[in-house]
């Protein structure tokens, strides 16, 4: 029997809100996080339930998806996941560690998001290969580094689409929306934007969207001096509503996952800049476990299995 593991990476959250300040210093590599800051992002996690529900969804995704790879694997084939966060726990160097003690000579890895930065993505896979190097018998892997036109993903946020339109007003405008990164990488070629835009194009289409029908922002900017991407979606809501524009569904493209960019950032930030604005904004539901994305993820690693020689 051939052991096939498979790393999922997710970003982690805090468990509850006593983690709130470690979680932080992980984030920020150790630098001191104000106490303005502070208090504000716990007040931020205690209005979604005091921790993020991230670790959940993600083991569930990963479950779902090592059930449905090996529903369909050759007989002497076995796959087994395993879960890494980048700033929380489980960590990945303890998945690589209980892949090494579990025998795991080959691996598929990938980041829950689908597109790719060499500020995002990149930094999973530094963690991973630095993980490795402190092994005296490491395995290889196969990465999975973007997904964001996988048919399977597209039509799952499509249907997402399509349902929250049924329950919108025909002018509704469409705003897909991702985290935002700082505008740097555009001039360092990342392909962030490119990959992100292509992803709502490719939703759109599937939908029957007209280019006036839908739009796209970024959103959840870090605190740092430097200009991030936009515009911001609590911002861009009012200028929306500035233009005419009465209703608005947000479709979040670059998260397949609720956590507090989701929950705080659209559901109540956004959603509350919406309403002094005076236009209505619904957002469609998370892909989390959506049966159609954990079919997705099952394709992009059978995809990628190369077993070693």
């Amino acid at each position: 029997m051939k052991t096939i593991g498979v790393l999922f990476m997710a970003y982690g959250g805090p468990d509850s809100l006593d983690d709130i300040p470690a979680f932080l210093a992980d984030i920020r590599h150790g630098r001191p996080t104000s106490q303005a800051i502070l208090d504000e992002i716990t007040e931020n996690y205690r209005k979604i339930g005091g921790k993020s529900p991230l670790l959940e969804i993600t083991q569930r995704q990963a479950a779902l998806t090592e059930a449905r790879l090996n529903a369909g694997a050759p007989p002497d084939v076995h796959y087994k996941g395993y879960l890494g966060m980048r700033h929380w726990t489980p960590r990945i160097e303890t998945a690589v560690q209980q892949m090494i003690d579990d025998g795991v000579e080959y691996a598929v890895a990938l980041v829950l998001a689908p597109h790719y930065s060499a500020m995002s993505i990149a930094k999973y896979f530094e963690k991973l290969d630095a993980a490795l190097a402190e092994q005296a018998h490491p395995f290889v892997y196969t990465p999975i580094t973007s997904y964001y036109d996988h048919p399977l993903f597209i039509e799952a946020l499509a249907r997402r689409v399509e349902a929250g339109l049924a329950k919108m007003p025909a002018d509704t405008l469409v705003i897909f929306s991702a985290h935002s990164l700082p505008v740097r990488i555009m001039e360092e070629g990342d392909p962030y934007d490119t990959q992100l835009r292509e992803t709502a194009r490719l939703v759109a289409e599937r939908v029957g969207l007209q280019p006036e029908q839908w739009t796209f922002s970024y959103q959840s900017a870090g605190r740092t001096p430097e200009p991030w991407l936009g515009p911001q979606i609590e911002n861009y809501v009012v200028e929306l509503a500035e233009k005419g524009y009465k209703n608005l569904l947000s479709v979040p493209v670059g998260f397949v996952a609720d956590h507090v960019e989701i929950l705080f950032d659209i559901d109540l930030k956004a959603k509350q800049a919406a309403d002094g604005a005076g236009v209505r904004l619904d957002r469609v539901p998370s892909l989390n476990d959506d049966p159609l994305f954990v079919a997705a993820l099952t394709d992009l690693v059978r995809e990628h299995t190369r077993m070693p020689q």
